[in-house]
Parts: structure tokens; sequence; C-alpha cells
């Protein structure tokens, strides 16, 4: 049989198409029309266990004749040696694909080994944890305090003493709670990541954050739970010194301001005394919206969605506003009550940030702040009291102010408890059949403490430097009252 030559394929036409193609050594194909004109598909013919079969040689003229009698050699060979050609191009594409995969694997083996901490935190927060605040918090504690020095670190060379070294640099600079928060975040991170690939695999030594002992690295001196409370004298310091500051910034010229010393806005002193006189948490109130709040009617609800949960425990709460806590309501509506917030931020279309007030609390304590002055924050001492002695307090240390001041005027602590919203232990049969809401009891407590907090302020007797507001002497009716 005489040998194909590649112009007598050029030649080919449709009117060719069905025609068989033969070539020497068992190659033929049939002429076919495609979508960019004749094409031929060749095969190699070869008998096998008594059968003919064929095995694909490829296709004219994506494959040149030259490479199509190369494919056709290659499988005779295989047949002259005892081998299938289709089987052993099965055999060889299963071997490529194994081969592919093996390469496959040992890059992200590679790729993984390369992982950093920084890598498994953006993972974490994406996929292992969602705070109510979207994860801000956690961003911002991250990359103030764990990128800068591991976050380039690849997960299989940490160890505990790394993880020591972060807690150790925060704590240095006085942020003991932060530290321990960080820490907490930390633990919680590596846990997730120890459960999964390929974190669970790079771990190769375990989670370093099981071997570090957090409390071996607190200082002797810190008390993990304030319990600071406000004086009689410390109080009316604060109200004396709100007074003060506003009225000698008022004073300055126009032109003198920007060298005065700016007062407390108006909007945070007025939310201090709210917390103080209804026992709220700073950011339930700062958080809260005019169409709760009732002046008429003396009330404040506090929808569940905005109150501190503890383990995801969390209730609605019914305020009753004494005189105290309704005339700085009051005040509070004729600065922002065009707004759909008490507080809002300066866009209006929210409240403002929950931590703001404590920040400007504590940004006026710097004696107590072992950091530098941050730009665009107040850095003075205008709110420390008593000189020092007791120490910096915060606006959550007000709420702990009022809750003891009302135990001290005889409120039972179940009273006091439910005041402060916090959410009552007990059987699931007890809280199934006892509903009484102690409204009565609320009422009258918060109206006693806002009648002794009225007194502590406006009293002008002398009375000692450090003398406990349990001791404040108040008017005499109050003092008859009980529950």
């Amino acid at each position: 049989m005489a040998k194909l030559t590649a112009k007598e394929l050029e030649a080919l036409t449709e009117q060719n198409v069905g025609t068989v193609i033969r070539d020497e050594g068992s190659l033929s194909g049939r002429v076919s029309l495609r979508k960019k004109g004749v094409a031929i598909p060749f095969y190699f013919q070869f008998r096998w266990e008594g059968i003919y079969t064929r095995f694909s040689c490829g296709t004219w003229p994506n494959k040149s004749l030259t490479e199509i009698r190369k494919e056709r050699n290659e499988a005779r060979d295989l047949v002259a040696k005892g081998i299938n050609p289709n089987e052993n191009k099965r055999a060889a594409k299963v071997r490529q694909k194994a081969e592919l995969a093996a390469q496959l694997a040992e890059a992200d083996r590679q790729k993984s080994e390369e992982l950093t901490l920084w890598d498994l935190a953006e993972e974490w927060l994406r996929d292992g944890v969602a705070r109510k605040d979207g994860n801000a918090e956690l961003r911002r504690k991250f990359t103030k305090d764990l990128y800068p020095t591991l976050g380039s670190k690849v997960i299989s060379s940490y160890s505990e003493h790394d993880l020591r070294n972060v807690v150790r640099a925060v704590m240095a600079r006085g942020a003991t709670r932060q530290a321990i928060s960080l820490f907490s975040d930390i633990v919680q991170m590596f846990g997730w990541a120890q459960k999964r690939q390929p974190w669970r695999t790079l771990l190769i030594n375990g989670n370093p954050a099981d071997l570090v002992e957090i409390n071996k690295l607190i200082p002797s001196d810190y008390q993990e739970e304030r319990t600071r409370i406000l004086s009689s004298r410390e109080l009316q310091e604060l109200h004396l010194r709100f007074q003060q500051m506003t009225a000698d910034y008022a004073a300055l010229p126009a032109g003198k301001k920007y060298e005065g010393i700016r007062p407390l806005k108006v909007e945070s002193q007025l939310a201090l005394w709210i917390c103080l006189g209804t026992l709220c948490r700073i950011g339930e109130l700062l958080k809260a919206e005019w169409k709760n709040v009732d002046l008429n009617q003396q009330t404040w609800f506090i929808p569940s969605e905005n109150v501190k949960g503890t383990r995801g425990k969390k209730q609605d709460h019914h305020v009753f506003l004494s005189p105290f806590a309704l005339h700085f309501f009051q005040e509070l509506k004729i600065l922002t009550g065009d707004s759909q917030w008490c507080f809002p931020n300066k866009q209006d279309d929210g409240h403002v940030d929950v931590k703001v007030v404590s920040k400007q609390v504590g940004d006026r304590q710097a004696r107590f702040k072992n950091r530098k002055a941050l730009s665009r924050r107040r850095h003075d001492n205008t709110l420390v009291l008593a000189d020092g002695q007791n120490g910096d307090w915060t606006p959550h240390d007000l709420r702990r102010t009022g809750a003891t001041m009302m135990q001290a005027l005889g409120v039972s602590l179940d009273v006091i408890d439910r005041c402060q919203n916090h959410v009552l232990a007990g059987s699931r049969v007890r809280r199934h059949y006892l509903h009484h809401d102690y409204a009565e009891e609320k009422k009258r407590a918060w109206n006693l403490l806002g009648d002794r907090l009225s007194a502590v302020l406006s009293s002008t007797f002398e009375h000692k430097p450090n003398e406990s507001i349990l001791s404040f002497p108040v008017h005499a009716a109050t003092e008859m009252r009980t529950l």
C-alpha cells in the first residue's frame, strides 16, 4: 500500500466526506466535516485476544501526518511487546493524574507551611467568630498589639514564649485588663484553629496558648473586678468641677477660647448623672432613642438589643425616672430632642460610639494612664477627684456607686439587682410561676436614690474630705422612707 502524503490530504474537500483513507501499517481514517473544514481521525487497527480493535492516533490536521504515524508506531511496538496500547494510554492518564495530584498536594503543603499568624487571624475573624460589632474591636486589638510583633511569623514556629511576650508587652504599658482580654481572644482563636486544617497540622508542637498561665503574668496588686465607688465629697466635687469649668470657659473672650480648657461636653455630663441616678450602663444609655423615653410618664424603656448581657442572657428593662434623673433627661431633651437619638453622632444617622464618654473621662485623668498624649484627644487631669487619693474613676463606677447607695438606704438586694437589670438566677419552676415585676418596689428605690443624690449635690455643710456617701445626711423625710 502506497504511503499517504500531506498534499493528498490537503486536496480533500467536502465531496470526500465519508471516504476511508488508508496508510501503510494498518493506519486508516474516515473523512469528516467539522467547523474548520475537512478532518480525518486516524486509528491503528490491531488484533488483541482474537478481536480486532482500534487505537486512536490523533486527528489530521490538528496533528501532522508525521505525528500520527509516530503514535501508530509506538502503539504497534506495544502490541509487539504484549501490551494493549489503549490500556497503556489509560494507565498513563491515571499516572499523570496521580502525579498532578501529588504535585498539587505538595504545593499546598509548602504553601500552608508559609501561613502566618495574620493568615490565621484573618480566617478566624472571617469564619470563626461573630461578635456583635462585626469583630471591629477584635480587629482593632489584633492590629494594635498582635500583628506588629507576631503577624508575619509562620504558625508552625509559634511557641508559648511568643504569646507570653505579647501579653507582657501590653501589661508593661499599664493595660492589664486589655492584656487579659487580648489573651482570652488569642486562646479562643488557637482553640478554633486546633480543630481545623491546615492549622491543626501546622501546630506541630500543640496549642501554644495552652502553655501560657495568664495568672502568673498578672501583677500581684491587680484587681480584676473594680470596687471603686465615689465618695460624697467626690460627687460634690465632680458637680462643682463641671459648673466651674463651664463657667470659666464661657467667660473667655471669643479669641481666647482655644487657649482655655474646654469643659466636658454637656451631653457627656448629663450622661454621667443619668447613669448615677438610674444605675444603667453607659453603653445602654448612649444607644437610647427618644421614642423610648417618656418624660411625662417619667419612664425609660431599654430594649434587650441595647442591653449588655452575661453569657447571652439579656432582657428588656423598664426604668422609672426619679425627679433627679428626670431633670437631666429634660436638659438632654433641649439639646438633642430634634434627633431620633438621645446621643446622636455628628452625622445624626446613629448614636455616638458607646465608648466615647468613658474615653473622655479617662483622657481627663491622664496621671493614671501610662501612655503618650493621643492626637485630637484630651490629656489633662481636670477630672481627677480627691486629688487622686482613691485612684481613677469610670462611668461604670457611678453605676456601682448608685447601687451601693441604694443598699445603704435599706433597699433589698433583689430590688437593687432588678434596678440594675441583672438576670437573676433561680430554678426554672420559680421563673415559670413567679411573675411579679417589682415595678412599685423599683420605683420607690429609684426615688430614694434620687432624693439622696439631690441632697448630696446640693449640700453646703462641712464634711470630712473622705467621708462616704453612705454617711451623708439627707432630708429627714427621705431617711424615714423604707421599702
